[in-house]
């Protein structure tokens, strides 16, 4: 039987050439796990080295340590070899002179477009962001905001209902209520969101649609505040030669009410002069009350907008129901 000095040499020497010969991955493989294995050559004869003689310890764990150094090399050398031959019959097969694959590029929708526009004038001025759920209760859509229990817009025809007695916010007015009962005057916030109604769908109505609502309260806010407020929104919004002007109206909540109705000859109001796009008013008592503010001594203004209404006037877009069809070929224009 071999000494074991001769099987290191003669697994130095040996080894190397297997893994030269090895043609693939599973070929390279055994090779390796007949050398270097848990059960391989190598391990088998570093084992033995504790049974030879201490005067010959030195020399054989040199030759053995020399003879695993060639093993491992031998292998990563051919591991190379082999994945680099596979890489370039890869790159042999693949027609390097064809065009790239354009990936599509995405962008905003066109309402996130809108709405990111109307925020950040606000935010010009130094209003703020303010979010609440969109299932809410009857006290913060409807009592906190002065609307009495017989108003229309609690019947079942006009709001959904959840079975516990909840039901889909209506308004994002109910932000407002959320933020005055946890914040002290001043306050000025918007309030950007999606709010539902019971609406048949057509061109101009959705049941799922969206909504900018604002609200500014402090010590001596006064209707001047307001119309000054709105004039340079919408200005910022349709450009410098807009128009505005407020109609009377009534809201439950508010006390004057208005209707704002704007002028704008670059937009083309298909012969129109005036076209509603607002409505706002001095917040009414009641409602400072129902939050626990003094109506003495704090006023305050709100407005609300549609999302949707401002992003068909800017682009000329007759029918609501294209910005839910989710059309590539109508979404790409933006």
């Amino acid at each position: 039987m071999p000494s074991l000095e001769e099987q290191l040499v003669a697994l130095k020497s040996q080894a190397p050439a297997d893994f030269t010969a090895a043609t693939d991955p599973d070929s390279l493989e055994a090779v390796r796990v007949k050398y270097l294995g848990r059960q391989g050559s190598l391990p088998d004869l570093m084992k033995q080295l504790g049974s030879a003689l201490p005067a010959d310890r030195a020399r054989l764990g040199k030759l053995a340590n020399e003879a695993k150094i060639a093993v491992q090399s031998a292998f990563e050398q051919r591991k190379d070899d082999l994945e680099n031959a596979n890489a370039g019959a890869d790159a042999a097969r693949f027609d390097t002179t064809l065009p790239g694959r354009m990936r599509p590029v995405g962008r905003l929708h066109p309402l996130t477009q809108t709405m990111e526009r109307v925020v950040a004038i606000f935010q010009r001025i130094g209003f703020t962001i303010a979010e609440g759920p969109e299932i809410e209760d009857e006290w913060h859509c409807f009592d906190a905001l002065n609307t009495p229990g017989d108003h229309p817009a609690r019947d079942l025809q006009d709001t959904l209902y959840l079975k516990d007695g909840r039901l889909l916010r209506t308004q994002t007015s109910t932000v407002q209520i959320r933020v005055m009962e946890t914040h002290k005057p001043p306050i000025r916030i918007i309030a950007p969101g999606r709010v539902f109604r019971r609406d048949e769908v057509d061109a101009t109505h959705s049941a799922c649609f969206h909504q900018i609502e604002g609200l500014y309260v402090a010590e001596g806010v006064s209707v001047a505040d307001l119309k000054g407020t709105m004039e340079f929104f919408f200005r910022e919004l349709l450009g410098p030669e807009t128009k505005t002007r407020f109609r009377p109206h009534f809201f439950p909540y508010t006390e004057p009410s208005f209707e704002i109705d704007f002028s704008a000859t670059s937009l083309g109001l298909k012969g129109r002069k005036w076209l509603e796009i607002a409505g706002c008013g001095m917040v009414d008592p009641n409602v400072f009350k129902a939050v626990g503010y003094d109506p003495e001594k704090f006023t305050g203004f709100a407005f609300g907008m549609g999302v949707e209404r401002i992003a068909m006037i800017l682009h000329g877009i007759d029918d609501i129901r294209l910005f839910y069809e989710n059309d590539v070929r109508f979404l790409h224009q933006f």
